[in-house]
């Protein structure tokens, strides 16, 4: 299993940072945070690409998945008015050119808040036709999207692995896949490994990070309650092979050096004891 970087805790700091810790500390891969001032696409687009590129070929470090910020201002694809969707999913098809052109095998993507007024029906509708129209880009552009439910804290429209199998149900494509964080489940009552049972071969990425047991918060590997000795024995048992980033978010952004190269010891020392 390949254990990743995310570098949405750097963000206050330099990018080259990220690059060179997870070189430094023995990561795999750079999970590419895109927002700014790091890797927002139009800034990709306009030029900054070409340094993210050095990056990856300086210290021998790929970006494996590239995950644009989109679950907030300005970019939310499942709220307001036809034309905010449209904006957003303009957006995503120019994030999906960036994470091709920079080598990353999968786009990420997680559908945000609908809004409280927003039915069922209304939000199914609008999640199916936007997603739709991103697997039809990807398969265009040869490049995966990796869908991602988020804790019922953060959004009301793709939430649990079941959520995630119905939109694999409505659009099949080999362009379109899930993963499973796996906070949301734990802190929701719902099974962990239910994921890999529901989604079987869509199931090809992991945000593996630990839990307080009670909000969405994302905490080091090993310094929470989540049974993560066990869950890692059980990733062995079903012969899981695929990508794990250590998913710290803004938690740990004072010093996301330090932390960064603590989470990856834990994370080790746990796999050690598999």
């Amino acid at each position: 299993m390949k254990i990743g970087l995310f570098t949405s805790g750097y963000q206050r700091n330099p990018l080259e940072h990220a690059f060179e810790d997870a070189k430094r500390f023995g990561y795999d891969y750079i999970e590419l945070w895109g927002g700014r001032p790091h890797a927002y696409a139009p800034d990709l687009k306009s030029g900054d690409i070409h340094m993210v590129k050095r990056l990856i070929e300086q210290y021998e470090m790929p970006v494996r998945v590239y995950t644009p910020e989109h679950n907030a201002y300005p970019f939310n694809f499942m709220i307001g008015t036809e034309q905010m969707r449209r904006d957003a999913i303009d957006y995503l098809k120019l994030a999906m050119e960036m994470g091709k052109e920079m080598g990353a095998e999968f786009t990420l993507m997680s559908p945000a808040h609908a809004g409280y007024l927003t039915s069922e029906p209304e939000i199914w509708h609008r999640l199916i036709v936007s997603m739709r129209e991103l697997t039809d880009y990807a398969e265009k552009i040869k490049h995966k999207i990796i869908l991602e439910a988020l804790t019922q804290m953060e959004s009301n429209v793709c939430t649990t692995a079941n959520d995630l199998a119905r939109v694999f149900s409505q659009i099949e494509s080999d362009y379109l896949a899930g993963m499973c964080d796996i906070v949301p489940p734990f802190v929701q009552h719902e099974s962990m490994l239910a994921y890999f049972y529901k989604l079987q071969n869509k199931m090809q990425h992991l945000h593996i990070v630990d839990s307080d047991g009670t909000s969405d918060t994302h905490v080091i590997p090993g310094e929470g309650v989540l049974p993560l000795k066990e869950f890692m024995q059980e990733l062995k048992h079903i012969g899981y092979t695929g990508t794990a980033t250590i998913e710290l978010v803004t938690a740990y952004i004072n010093e996301p050096r330090l932390y960064a190269r603590r989470a990856i010891s834990n994370l080790k020392a746990l796999m050690e004891c598999v």
